[in-house]
């Protein structure tokens, strides 16, 4: 064999490793003089942090460096493309999904120690016979009470591996002992259809609270439940909801609307339209439905109540909604960290863009929407929701409806903005009364431990003693001093809620609260008129 035969295969080989490495390189929408260099913008910034990492006087977190970088880039695009650092993705992702594995159990740290409210229905804390008001000391011979101990390790330290057990030592209030159970690790529901129930014999009310992965069976199963109790009218409680996944909002328009009607359609840098039509698998096309929103009803809420108001089916009550037209997309970044980044806008069937406009990523004034809106007197009246008639459409059945920022809803419910309003929401939000209330429960659950749900919900009374003791405990907690004299029954609704919420869980917080809601009011009559 000559030399040259022998080495020809040899010869061969190092050519194809030579040609895959270069072709890994190139960049085939470059042009032919950029083929061998490195993309400079990318450069510049790789070389930066490790002239940092390296040569930087001080030790620095490139990492906080480089998020720092990420989130600067993204300020610069839309106020809606954000980053999720990698610590965060795991708690964004399970709220997205709609489960997680863990042990079932409601619960906030009391004097440093985990205290249960209550176990989930039909969950393996509940199953095992763990009950509301026990202290969850030790789990798996680690004491886990103590200020050393956050929500998040006490969260960590629960949940794991589905079927895994975890060893936990209670105490419970009463028993001589230390009780010991073994609780087995499930996939847990978060649910985004907080509840669901008769309003009337004839109208049925479901509220969402996200658009998750689990939502449009959630809502289809409480659908199906209320349209066995004899439901043909429904309310869809949209208010607060700021979205999710646009395929789940396109899912339940579907349950509303006629065969081949438009749902909506997106369109992305390039152009391209893509449309999405109702199927024939709605189960609610025949009924009247109500949507309700509000200033905080974001993205795949306004996708629901646009589709349905530009085909003129059904009546969309409250306030004008958000205004977030635009549709995101989740991109790893290949360290466990992720950027939603907008890929393109969506339009209702009308033809409406309804996002807000903003600038260079969004800025203050885009941010504090809600407070613009307050001072001008739109959330109060009407006929301050400023249009333009620019962006003026019309529905199949000549409907005015407009573009430009929100739904703008065809019967308007004013915000209560009094005194009492604003007091009553700091309350609810720094959780005084769900703390306030599971202290009372503490004292003595044995007092409820006879009392039918229905029972309590139709003829439970909170006492004058009550609201004195909960002003009290407000009083200590607050440099303010507050009382209650002119919103009594107010707050006794508000602690009867929260008490049938820790004792029974369900529809009952729902159904309590909304027995005085304005909006749900105008929709009974609205219904009994029909």
């Amino acid at each position: 064999m000559s030399f040259k035969k022998k080495y020809i295969p040899l010869l061969m080989g190092i050519a194809v490793a030579i040609g895959v490495l270069i072709g890994g390189k190139l960049n085939f929408a470059d042009t032919s003089d950029r083929l061998f260099t490195s993309n400079s913008k990318k450069d510049k910034l790789n070389r930066l942090i490790d002239y940092i990492e390296y040569e930087y006087v001080d030790d620095v977190n490139t990492d906080s460096i480089v998020d720092v970088t990420v989130n600067g880039i993204l300020d610069n695009l839309d106020p809606h493309s954000t980053y999720i650092p990698q610590g965060e993705m795991e708690r964004v992702t399970e709220n997205m999904k709609g489960d997680f594995v863990g042990i079932g159990v409601s619960f906030y740290t009391y004097k440093d120690t985990v205290t249960v409210i209550r176990p989930v229905e039909g969950g393996p804390s509940e199953k095992a016979g763990i009950k509301g008001g026990d202290r969850i000391i030790v789990a798996d011979g680690d004491s886990i009470f103590g200020r050393q101990w956050s929500n998040d390790d006490i969260i960590q330290k629960l949940k794991g591996e589905k079927n895994t057990k975890v060893h936990l030592t209670v105490y419970r209030k009463g028993e001589d002992e230390l009780l010991d159970f073994d609780v087995k690790r499930t996939v847990i529901p978060i649910k985004s259809v907080d509840a669901a129930y008769m309003l009337t014999s004839k109208l049925g009310y479901i509220k969402i609270n996200r658009f998750a992965e689990s939502t449009y069976r959630e809502f289809k199963v409480s659908l199906d439940r209320l349209q066995d109790q004899g439901a043909t009218q429904l309310v869809l409680d949209l208010r607060d909801n700021p979205g999710g996944f646009l395929g789940i909002a396109e899912q339940i328009v579907d349950e509303f609307l006629e065969d081949d009607k438009l749902i909506l359609f997106t369109k992305n840098k390039a152009g391209k339209i893509e449309r999405s039509y109702a199927t024939r698998n709605g189960d609610f096309e025949e009924g009247e439905v109500y949507i309700l929103i509000n200033e905080n009803s974001a993205s795949a809420s306004e996708i629901v109540a646009g589709a349905l108001q530009d085909n003129d089916k059904g009546i969309i009550v409250g306030r004008r909604s958000y205004g977030k037209g635009l549709v995101q997309r989740e991109m790893a970044l290949g360290d466990g960290s992720a950027v939603r980044l907008t890929v393109s806008r969506y339009y209702t069937p009308t033809g409406r863009s309804i996002q807000r406009p903003y600038h260079n990523g969004g800025n203050d004034e885009y941010y504090n929407d809600y407070y613009k809106r307050l001072r001008n007197g739109e959330l109060n009246e009407e006929q301050n929701i400023e249009v333009a008639d620019s962006l003026r459409f019309v529905t199949p059945k000549g409907k005015i409806v407009y573009g430009g920022g929100g739904i703008i809803p065809d019967i308007f419910v004013p915000l209560d903005t009094s005194f009492q309003n604003e007091t009553l929401s700091y309350i609810k939000r720094r959780g005084y009364i769900s703390n306030f209330v599971f202290e009372e429960l503490d004292r003595d659950r044995s007092v409820y431990g006879d009392v039918d749900k229905e029972d309590f919900i139709k003829n439970f009374e909170v006492s004058d003693d009550i609201v004195v003791k909960f002003q009290n405990y407000l009083n200590l907690k607050e440099s303010t001093k507050m009382t209650f004299v002119a919103y009594h029954d107010a707050i006794k609704r508000m602690i009867k809620a929260d008490l049938a919420d820790q004792l029974y869980g369900g529809n009952t917080y729902e159904r309590i609260i909304n027995a005085a809601d304005e909006m749900i009011l105008e929709v009974v009559e609205l219904s009994e008129g029909q």
